[in-house]
């Protein structure tokens, strides 16, 4: 069996290193972890804001380096797969998991920021000075003060939620400045049209979907638009087409479930949404260079 684990809600509130602060249906908070198993791999199935209290760690995320230090914040969306972990012996963590569905009515029109972070210029590390991680420890005491003190107030989901809200809007403009930084970024955004809502709606579309491997058509379909204006609002928000955006998060899904998983081909082939083995081989032969199972050892 290969080591990996699939962290849900179910898994966090079960691990018995992991200090819970709260959590209801779409919100989980963690305190703190006293020990920390080192996994080859583990598929994060919520959205995660993880700030660094002590130490360091590094992984690959999705395949991408990523380096997590003090002071610093990892902002992980739904279902990523983290391997290749390592952390410090001192290494400790305050975090945040959340639903898409919450993670969107806090943001609102601004989830759009999150996107472009997360999905555009996939940046998934904010560095904070010390006076922005005081602002950040006020709130996080407040959320503490209103879990411990106020659960027999009606409105005591409705507050938490409010004081989480506000952190994550504070986290979000930091995310803008940083894109506003980019010079990259500037470009990018002066040729923006109003086609970016549709572009926004794919990228939630496309990341929140278990079959990814589906025709341009349906996913324009999905949306209420032309297969031709949606891979149009593609190319002009993030210089790829949406067969390009589709066919990288198919071999992401498909790196994970033959490097982290022991499913059959057969199983992986009917989880991912191909007609047969036999296509999804010539599939993996075409964009890895190698079989299946060649690409698995």
């Amino acid at each position: 069996m290969k080591q990996q684990e699939e962290i849900t809600f179910q898994t966090l509130a079960n691990n018995e290193d992991i200090q819970i602060g709260y959590s209801d249906n779409e919100i989980v908070i963690v305190d703190g972890i006293q020990q920390f198993t080192q996994l080859n791999a583990a598929h994060v199935a919520m959205n995660a804001i993880v700030i660094c209290t002590c130490g360091k760690a590094q992984a690959q995320m999705n395949g991408r380096h990523m380096e997590l230090l003090r002071n610093q914040v990892a902002v992980i969306p739904q279902n990523v797969t983290v391997t290749d972990v390592m952390i410090s012996p001192d290494f400790d963590i305050k975090g945040l998991f959340l639903t898409n569905r919450i993670l969107r009515s806090f943001l609102r029109e601004k989830i759009n920021i999150w996107n472009d972070m997360m999905y555009i210029h996939r940046q998934h590390i904010v560095t904070m000075d010390e006076d922005e991680i005081l602002f950040y420890t006020h709130f996080y005491d407040m959320i503490t003060l209103a879990i411990e003190r106020g659960k027999e107030n009606p409105y005591h989901t409705e507050i938490i939620q409010a004081l989480l809200r506000s952190a994550i809007l504070g986290l979000c403009g930091a995310m803008k400045w940083m894109l506003s930084a980019d010079n990259q970024f500037s470009i990018i955004n002066s040729q923006l049209s109003t086609g970016k809502s549709h572009f926004q709606r794919f990228l939630d579309l496309l990341h929140s979907t278990k079959v990814k491997h589906r025709p341009v058509e349906a996913y324009a379909n999905d949306l209420c638009i032309s297969p031709k204006y949606l891979t149009v609002i593609c190319k002009k928000n993030s210089g790829k087409t949406a067969n390009e955006w589709i066919t990288e998060h198919v071999l992401e899904d498909i790196r994970y479930y033959l490097k982290h998983t022991d499913l059959s081909i057969k199983q992986i082939c009917d989880e991912l949404g191909f007609p047969n083995p036999s296509f999804f081989g010539k599939y993996v032969k075409d964009h890895f260079g190698m079989t299946p199972l060649e690409f698995r050892t």
